[in-house]
């Protein structure tokens, strides 16, 4: 692409190709897919969401945007109808709280099926992980060591323990589990983390509180990402989080070079 697009551009280019609304990581991952933009920053998700709530806040009528459900949006110049009346009142009536509401409600990020092989296990190990679609960019990956929340370990595929980390770091925790009676039971982790992600690829801190109306939505969410049931025909609608795919720590790599290297 000889000229990159704006987020404004690139937003409005997959909401007017989209033939429905579309949740704001769902836009994200478009942008990503299409390759609309080349510097996306650490937190893509969080910047478009940004973006268009600033719209909807500053310009209200006169933005672009309506929002026609939670974290859900479509081109004003598309809706029509009942759909629109309904739309232009959340329009008129959005703040800047959507972001915060929509990115961090509950679970910020979480990453499905990690390998235990790629993590460098130190007492503090780094977990590394690029959003969905932009693990070839060359992005710098963001390390989820210091994260809290739940997280489950696996034998294959069947989930083996599920636990929690509140008072230490996710890898800490996981480092842990390399020590214990779980020490050779277990390959591979998935995990859903609380703390926020900037748009520089820090964790933030831990709410102090939650709205007992996203707690429900967030549980199921959770488990349908988790446990895949076959009689749900949803994914966690409710999950408005960012997916982080695995990066192998660099420090395996070296390890893999030198052992070949002593090989030969």
């Amino acid at each position: 692409m000889a000229d990159e697009f704006t987020w404004h551009q690139a937003i409005q280019h997959v909401l007017k190709s989209a033939a429905q609304p579309l949740h704001y990581t769902e836009i994200t991952q478009r942008i990503l897919a299409e390759g609309l933009r080349l510097t996306m920053g650490a937190t893509p998700a969080a910047t478009v969401a940004a973006q268009i709530s600033d719209s909807i806040k500053k310009l209200g009528s006169k933005s672009p945007y309506v929002r026609v459900g939670k974290g859900i949006y479509a081109l004003a110049s598309s809706a029509a109808g009942e759909s629109t009346q309904g739309a232009n009142s959340e329009r008129m009536g959005a703040t800047g709280m959507d972001e915060a509401e929509e990115q961090y409600a509950i679970v910020t990020s979480f990453g499905m099926s990690w390998r235990r092989d790629w993590i460098n296990w130190v007492q503090q190990p780094r977990l590394l992980g690029t959003q969905l679609g932009k693990q070839r960019s060359g992005a710098t990956p963001v390390d989820f060591g210091q994260q809290r929340g739940i997280y489950l370990l696996y034998a294959g595929r069947e989930v083996i323990y599920v636990g929690r980390t509140t008072d230490r770091g996710l890898g800490r925790r996981l480092y842990e589990h390399t020590n214990d009676r779980l020490s050779a039971r277990w390959d591979g982790f998935s995990w859903f983390g609380l703390l926020p992600v900037s748009a520089t690829g820090l964790l933030g801190e831990l709410p102090q509180t939650y709205d007992a109306s996203n707690l429900i939505p967030a549980f199921e969410a959770i488990l349908l990402e988790a446990l895949e049931p076959r009689q749900n025909r949803k994914r966690g609608d409710d999950l408005a989080a960012v997916e982080y795919i695995q990066v192998d720590d660099p420090e395996i790599r070296k390890k893999k070079a030198k052992a070949a290297i002593d090989a030969l």
